[in-house]
């Protein structure tokens, strides 16, 4: 009885000093989210009713890229930063990280860079929690618990998705695992960073799936209360979600390091960048696949909400959303890469849904959460992400398209900090990836290899 009274004053005690550590900080975060909500709303519709301002993109470029290496510096590692933090204390997460993240985005936004907004949140999450830790003088450990905490306050307070948050924040840090230790402070912290910013007035787009009709007639509809059909073609898509994840991580980076490598001059990338964006939308006649996408700038432009009707969007919206989205962050723009990803996701669900007779609000959804899913290796919180979005009635249909797509997402992600615990291929050659960064060197260092003895191969023959 002892024993029962002194464990549960113990767990009460946690309770009070994360809720008293943790209440605070999320309140901060979620006012300084819904200042970027509000700026960023603001940015953007400046630019709908100005679109000539797309041709100084290029000259946004150069400001963001002073900005960071004058007083930005450890910063622009970004959400990788908060990450390995987590993993492994260092230089710490520097107070100035939020601001700049902030202004670099809106600026981003505001001249048509394509870009999220997640990344700016989670960014301005850490930034607060590291701030807040040291004036609270935690030690390694709850400072880590401090920073995963503001990760889930920034990302439900972004997305008004507060249990997602908290399960994103315990489940991106290391595939395989989820940090338990952490899950009453991230739960606190998403809560109550969404209702800060539902307090500040800032709203977020709701989305609906249409009822979807069951197929009947099949000779075992009448025993089982699932539509197989339907799950089947569920399965077929999220593997192509799931290798639409693969395609933006990877050229993501590729891009990046591309540009790196090519171009002495650093400033000139994000210049490059601003002027391939410029070229593409003349290119394409129409500004839909500029910044989050999720306002329509014209009446029948494509967006997020749109691809949840039927016709809402083309063939290759999704490729196009991809290519303009990879080029402005692989170009040292700033943002997120979670709100290109639903529009990936939900346009390429809208399209699959067409060559496939499925119900397109259903599969815009599906897409919406699987490719953030594969990009990130969080299947769990996706799936919680569309019980919140969406309700719950397709929960199973969520489940097996985040899974789906998390697998066939291989070892990649937008996110390269992230470490591997359990790896999704129990095979020697793919276990000895410590990180998704090791994953990254690895695939490059085996197309190297092909691309030399395809070189020997060529000479031998001439």
């Amino acid at each position: 009885m002892d024993r029962f009274r002194i464990e549960h004053v113990s767990i009460f005690r946690q309770l009070l000093k994360w809720s008293f550590i943790v209440i605070p900080i999320a309140i901060v975060i979620g006012s300084m989210v819904a200042f970027f909500l509000w700026s960023l709303n603001l940015a953007i519709h400046f630019r709908f009713n100005h679109p000539w301002l797309l041709l100084f993109l290029p000259l946004a470029g150069i400001v963001i890229h002073i900005l960071y290496k004058s007083i930005g510096k450890s910063s622009e590692k970004g959400n990788n930063l908060i990450m390995d933090e987590i993993h492994q204390p260092g230089g710490g997460v520097p107070k100035r990280m939020a601001p700049i993240v902030l202004f670099a985005t809106v600026i981003t936004h505001l001249f048509g860079g394509s870009a999220g907004r997640e990344g700016t949140a989670v960014q301005i999450g850490g930034s607060i929690a590291q701030m807040f830790g040291k004036w609270f003088r935690l030690n390694g450990r709850d400072m880590a618990i401090v920073l995963t905490s503001g990760v889930a306050a920034g990302f439900g307070a972004v997305f008004g998705t507060p249990l997602t948050g908290a399960v994103f924040a315990l489940e991106v840090l290391t595939i395989g695992r989820v940090r338990y230790d952490a899950l009453l402070p991230c739960l606190i912290a998403g809560i109550v960073g969404d209702l800060t910013v539902s307090a500040w007035q800032v709203h977020h787009t709701h989305y609906h799936i249409d009822y979807v009709q069951s197929t009947s007639g099949y000779w075992l509809s009448e025993y089982l209360s699932i539509d197989l059909l339907l799950l089947l073609k569920v399965i077929i898509a999220s593997i192509a979600f799931g290798l639409a994840s693969y395609l933006f991580a990877e050229m993501a980076h590729r891009i990046k390091a591309f540009m790196l490598k090519v171009i002495s001059i650093k400033w000139l990338i994000p210049v490059i960048g601003g002027l391939v964006i410029i070229l593409l939308s003349k290119i394409n006649g129409r500004p839909d696949y500029l910044s989050l996408g999720v306002d329509p700038e014209y009446p029948g432009a494509i967006t997020i909400p749109s691809a949840f009707r039927e016709g809402g969007a083309d063939a290759w919206s999704w490729l196009w959303k991809t290519i303009y989205t990879t080029i402005t962050l692989g170009t040292g723009f700033k943002g997120g890469e979670v709100t290109p990803l639903f529009y990936i996701g939900a346009t390429l669900g809208n399209t699959l849904s067409g060559l496939m007779s499925a119900p397109v609000s259903l599969f815009a959804a599906l897409g919406f959460i699987a490719v953030f899913s594969g990009a990130t290796n969080t299947p769990l919180a996706c799936t919680l992400m569309g019980i919140e979005l969406f309700g719950g009635e397709y929960t199973l249909f969520y489940a097996v398209a985040c899974f789906t797509a998390y697998f066939f997402s291989g070892h990649s992600g937008i996110y390269t900090a992230q470490r591997i615990e359990v790896p999704k291929i129990f095979d020697a050659y793919f276990s000895k990836d410590g990180s998704l960064a090791d994953a990254n060197r690895r695939r490059e260092h085996y197309l190297s290899r092909r691309l030399a003895r395809y070189r020997i191969a060529r000479k031998k023959k001439s």
